[in-house]
């Protein structure tokens, strides 16, 4: 059979146009493959809290105390954590017998995300005339505006000294490109025969380290002019726990076993060329605690107030692990869910389709060892400013 689906090209100035989890309510969908990332979440509240702890409070606050959650795709996640930000925060005025001031809530991620499912979620506001008070304790409203704010995180989206708390959970880790040398046929970096970073070269490793650290750097710059002086930031993001950044553990068993080896059969089958394969890559790199630091410390605008790897478990949520089919559809979805975006936009639909089966009957056959292996780490982070700033 002929190569197909060989005319569809992604370059790297669209991938932020088209970057997105996969929206809508379906099979595949993030809304409901976003199971895992909840239970990693509420394993991290303790951390999140002590990082509002460190947030000043002012009496008589004039203007709104405005949280933001940067990379919210659009599951329930966000408006779960968001939530629960304002709740203990909440708390904080009314333990010390002030009046809370007005809450904002800023959702931000990319104009490809899924932002009507998102809004679909939302609790609606707490009726005129109701209280704060009666708001928080009724489950069906909420207690903030809510916003919804498209761009790149790692470019400017608030104005100066606008926010109180940033928040980012589960995105760090997608890299604003591939690093251009990876895709270059002359590059030593070039990533032939691979899909991702796992198992890759030393060069390649390097370029996918380098990208991110420079877009981290970005990151921290744009933040460090939208933070308010006394304001604070949590962010989590897929960790390594090796030195080799080519050994991307938990990320590397998702997108660089079952899924590498669908797309070779891909090309064994003839369905497309080897070249068509080489042109794909995952754009994202699980730091090292040491990647992240490095970049921090260059910065020098933040205090690191902690900084630890964190255990988070499996991203499959499988109701019976006995059952290998399920395993594998489960695993077959969580690569969906995060990449078939990119994936439909560089084979088309119905390739892609084909390349998901192929995951899905790889991963059935493995189910046993993917229970017992895959499993993820995180790099938490708490930063707020160095005390010169705040000075």
């Amino acid at each position: 059979m002929a190569p197909m689906g060989d005319n569809v090209v992604v370059s790297n100035m669209e991938l932020e146009k088209l970057l997105s989890m996969k929206g809508g309510k379906g099979e595949a969908s993030y809304a409901n493959n976003s199971q895992a990332q909840a239970i990693h979440a509420r394993s991290m509240l303790h951390l999140l809290r002590e990082t509002l702890d460190r947030v000043e409070v002012v009496e008589g606050r004039e203007v709104a105390f405005v949280v933001a959650d940067l990379g919210c795709s659009c599951g329930s996640n966000s408006i779960n954590v968001v939530d629960v930000m304002i709740k203990h925060m909440m708390k904080r005025y009314e333990a010390l017998g002030w009046q809370p001031p007005e809450f904002s809530a800023f959702f931000s991620d990319l104009p490809s995300n899924d932002f009507n499912t998102l809004f679909q979620l939302l609790p609606p506001l707490a009726n005129y005339g109701v209280s704060m008070e009666e708001c928080l304790a009724a489950n069906n409203h909420r207690s903030y505006f809510a916003a919804g704010v498209p761009g790149s995180f790692y470019r400017r989206l608030f104005p100066a000294r606008s926010v109180d708390v940033f928040h980012s959970a589960f995105s760090l880790h997608w890299l604003s490109q591939v690093p251009e040398s990876v895709e270059d046929k002359r590059s030593s970096a070039y990533n032939k025969g691979r899909v991702f970073i796992h198992g890759a070269g030393e060069s390649t490793a390097n370029a996918y380290k380098k990208q991110f650290q420079t877009d981290l750097a970005g990151f921290l710059r744009a933040r460090s002019v939208e933070m308010k002086r006394e304001g604070s930031m949590f962010l989590v993001c897929l960790a390594r726990t090796s030195v080799d950044p080519t050994d991307q553990g938990g990320a590397g068993l998702l997108f660089g076993t079952h899924f590498q080896d669908a797309w070779d059969d891909l090309v064994q089958e003839g369905l497309i060329s080897q070249e068509k394969r080489d042109n794909f890559n995952i754009p994202v790199y699980a730091a090292s605690l040491q990647d992240f630091k490095e970049v921090v410390e260059a910065n020098g605008s933040f205090a690191i107030d902690k900084l630890e790897v964190f255990k988070g478990g499996s991203p499959l949520v499988v109701n019976q692990p006995d059952d290998a089919s399920e395993v594998g559809r489960a695993l077959a979805n969580s690569c969906r869910t995060v990449s078939g975006v990119l994936v439909d936009a560089h084979i088309g639909d119905k390739l892609s389709e084909e390349l998901f089966l192929r995951v899905e009957r790889r991963a059935t056959s493995h189910a046993k060892e993917l229970l017992e292996q895959l499993q993820f780490f995180h790099i938490v982070a708490s930063l707020s400013f160095a005390q010169m700033i705040r000075d």
